[in-house]
């Protein structure tokens, strides 16, 4: 191994088990099978998630290195290797090139192929960029509803319907109902945010009957989602057969009704953009016969897959609270307050 490129993976495998240096051998030959040559170098574009530059005399090559919690790892090579191929959209992701476990099993670390920049622009969006991203989010979710591997992505992956709805509006209101005297003692300020939030979960889960059944009457076929559709997670190239979008980050892929990935997708634009964007999107799965709802029932769909999320979010700070002590758990819950205080209907009525 050379001495540069031993001393970067260094850098990043943070831990002090006696299997670091093991782990970092099998991460260079990792990187070696896949192409990559020296010298590297290695900046981190997030958390856990590294640019790796290898190579030199015109024949650098660039690779992502990613480090997941082994189940996390799991599901991503599902669907990159298994789930997106059936469909016939493996070239629609990041190609998943080696893959190196620690020895202990805590977590494992993935070497993907660099699709570079070009992530779509949310707030001046070129309207062609998010017309390809449409599309093919159209064709993930038409090619795999009703797909015999659907049931293998659920048990893997789980829902992120109405089940998903329900149980995080209840384990939110039991988390945020436990940080009172004795386990938690909240100043009165706290006190006030804590029952402005159960305020809020309280109105949705005697909104649960309604909800529930609008998403299951209209929410549309459960397909496999990609499940965090942030505009950074999409990517779009010029190629010689036009613009080509891929997804990227399947972290929380599963199944569920389309409702879900298109409301994240769509609350990432300003509101002046969404119609039209909406519009493509019902272009696109047209062809597959499928019809939307009016935007009046959309924007209840949208507005209850966003309160999922947010009744999500509250889960962790509130167990933070409860089980560490940490005082970010307040901050935390006053911003996703923030969030349930400015969400707006994603349309038009």
């Amino acid at each position: 191994m050379s001495e540069l490129r031993a001393v970067l993976l260094r850098s990043i495998i943070d831990t002090t088990d006696s299997g670091a240096g093991e782990l970092c051998h099998a991460l260079e030959q990792a990187l070696l099978d896949s192409g990559a040559g020296d010298p590297v170098a290695i900046a981190r574009l997030k958390s856990r998630v590294y640019r790796l530059s290898a190579g030199s005399d015109g024949r650098a090559r660039s690779f992502v290195l990613k480090r997941f919690d082994p189940w996390l790892g799991r599901r991503n090579e599902l669907v990159v290797q298994r789930w997106l191929p059936a469909i016939g959209l493996a070239d629609r992701c990041p190609h998943l090139l080696a893959t190196v476990g620690d020895r202990r099993g805590q977590w494992v670390w993935h070497v993907y192929e660099d699709l570079g920049n070009g992530a779509v622009e949310p707030v001046y969006p070129d309207r062609q960029r998010v017309a390809a991203v449409v599309d093919l989010i159209a064709e993930l979710h038409t090619r795999a509803a009703g797909h015999a591997l659907l049931a293998e992505c659920r048990h893997y992956c789980g829902s992120l319907g109405a089940p998903f709805f329900t149980a995080n509006l209840r384990d939110a209101i039991a988390a945020l109902t436990l940080l009172a005297p004795p386990r938690v003692e909240p100043t009165p300020e706290q006190c006030a945010l804590r029952d402005r939030l159960l305020a809020r979960l309280h109105r949705l889960h005697d909104e649960l009957p309604r909800r529930v059944q609008l998403l299951e009457e209209l929410g549309g076929p459960d397909t496999l989602l990609h499940g965090d559709l942030w505009t950074s997670n999409t990517l779009v190239a010029a190629t010689a057969d036009g613009l080509r979008a891929r997804l990227i980050d399947w972290d929380h892929a599963a199944v569920g009704p389309v409702s879900y990935d298109v409301s994240t997708f769509l609350y990432r634009f300003p509101r002046r953009e969404r119609t039209w964007i909406l519009e493509a999107y019902g272009r696109a799965v047209g062809h597959a016969h499928w019809c939307l709802p009016p935007a009046r029932d959309l924007n209840v769909l949208f507005e209850t897959a966003e309160y999922a999320r947010y009744a999500n979010r509250v889960i962790w700070p509130a167990v933070a609270l409860l089980q560490e002590g940490a005082a970010w758990g307040w901050e935390q819950l006053a911003e996703i307050e923030r969030w349930f205080d400015a969400l707006e209907p994603a349309l038009p009525d």
